[in-house]
Formats: structure tokens, C-alpha cells, sequence
């Protein structure tokens, strides 16, 4: 994605923290794009310095995070949101392996994407092991409704990988912007989640709401420079 793009789909992120699926599906267009064109703004201010509106935003404003990373990392970047912690951060690629990404901060916490969603975690605590994901990718990049059943995988307390097989079902939503909302609910063995994905033409997903696991809950992740 090129940098003008990543901070209007900054506020797509913010519409998909916290909704359900009927809220998702019935967001007002109108409120939408109002608040896309303010995050534009504000965003292309901060990134000018010595802009008002610039200087009355909060030095740590995902917009200011976003502005900092796009000019010091020319590499891709995305904007993660941890929501049990309320941390945001910028994360830059160090790797990819057969398709996956590993976006990492400086302290090597990190996400492992592919093409946007979400394989893994790595130095959060109660970590996301791995993902086997391609039932459910497959429907949601096509923006097509249906089941699937997805597997994800933890370290327990003994040290030992267990999976948890959950079962998806995937439904598209309203279009948002420059995609469609795209929205997947699972549930199995005790856990239930619901995932948030904004999703174009191409099957690309440049903002998401995923699930990580029972302690980390949720992660808003925007691709800010694919």
C-alpha cells in the first residue's frame, strides 16, 4: 500500500475494533468517509510539522506513530494495536519464509502475516504458536460466504504445542472504502472469537481486526507500506 493510502485506512481500523458483526454491517457510510477524510488530514499534518492541527494532536497518536515509521522505515510497515493492553506500535519487516512475514518492533515483538493475516506471534506472552488458516483465507480473500474450519496452536505451561481446532463461518459484509468488510466466526472447545477484515478486489487485506488467543484477546493491524 503507498503511504497516502495508510493513513486513510487508518480509521477502517478503528471501525472494526470492537464491533460485532451486525454493527459492522451497519455502519453509516456517510459518518465513515467523514472521519477517513479527517484521519487523511490529520495524518498529512503531522507528517509537514509545524501544521495546528498537527500540534494539538497527542504525541502518541497512532497517526503520529504511523507519521514517524513511513518517514524513518522505507521498507514495508504496518500499525498494530494490541487491545488488552492498549499499546500501539509500529512493526517493520526482519523476514518472510514461503509467503509469511515477520513484522517485529525494536524489543522483537512480533506478528507473522500472510498478506495480512495473522499466522502467528511471537515475545507477547501467551503467544500465538502458529495458525493453519487456508480454509478460511481461501473464502475470505474471494469475499465468498461458507465454512471452514481453522487450527490454531499454543505452547501450554508444559512446554508443549496443542492445537485448537475451531470451526469459521465466513460472512461478507458492506463495502468500506477501498474494499468490502469481511467477517469470520468462530468457535470451538470452550472458545468463541470473531475476526474483522477489510477486504479488496485483489484479496488483499490492508486493515484487520484478529484474534491472538484467550489471554492477548484482539490485535488492529494496518498495512501502513506493503
Amino acid at each position: 500500500m503507498r503511504r497516502g493510502a495508510g493513513s486513510a485506512a487508518l480509521l477502517a481500523v478503528l471501525a472494526l475494533a470492537g464491533c460485532s458483526s451486525k454493527t459492522v454491517e451497519d455502519q453509516n457510510k456517510s459518518s465513515l468517509f467523514g472521519s477517513l477524510r479527517q484521519a487523511v488530514s490529520q495524518t498529512v499534518a503531522s507528517r509537514r510539522g509545524g501544521d495546528e492541527a498537527a500540534a494539538a494532536q497527542t504525541p502518541d497518536s497512532p497517526q503520529d506513530i504511523a507519521a514517524r515509521a513511513l518517514a524513518a522505515n522505507p521498507g514495508p510497515l504496518i500499525l498494530a494495536g494490541l487491545e488488552s493492553s492498549g499499546a500501539t506500535q509500529a512493526m517493520a519487516v526482519i523476514g518472510e519464509n514461503n509467503g509469511v512475514r515477520t513484522f517485529a518492533t525494536t524489543n522483537m515483538q512480533a506478528l507473522l502475516l500472510r498478506r495480512g493475516m495473522l499466522t502467528g506471534t511471537k515475545g507477547l506472552g501467551h503467544d500465538l504458536s502458529a495458525a493453519e488458516i487456508r480454509g478460511s483465507e481461501a473464502l475470505i480473500r474471494a469475499r465468498r460466504a461458507g465454512s471452514a474450519t481453522r487450527t490454531m496452536y499454543f505452547i501450554g505451561g508444559d512446554g508443549l504445542e496443542r492445537p485448537l481446532p475451531v470451526n469459521c463461518q465466513i460472512a461478507p459484509g458492506a463495502a468500506a472504502g477501498p474494499g468490502q468488510r469481511v467477517v469470520e466466526s468462530c468457535e470451538g472447545y470452550g472458545v468463541k472469537f470473531q475476526n474483522n477484515y477489510l477486504v479488496t478486489s485483489g484479496g488483499g487485506i490492508p486493515v484487520s481486526r484478529q484474534w491472538i488467543s484467550p489471554n492477548l484477546g484482539y490485535v488492529t493491524i494496518q498495512i501502513l507500506r506493503d
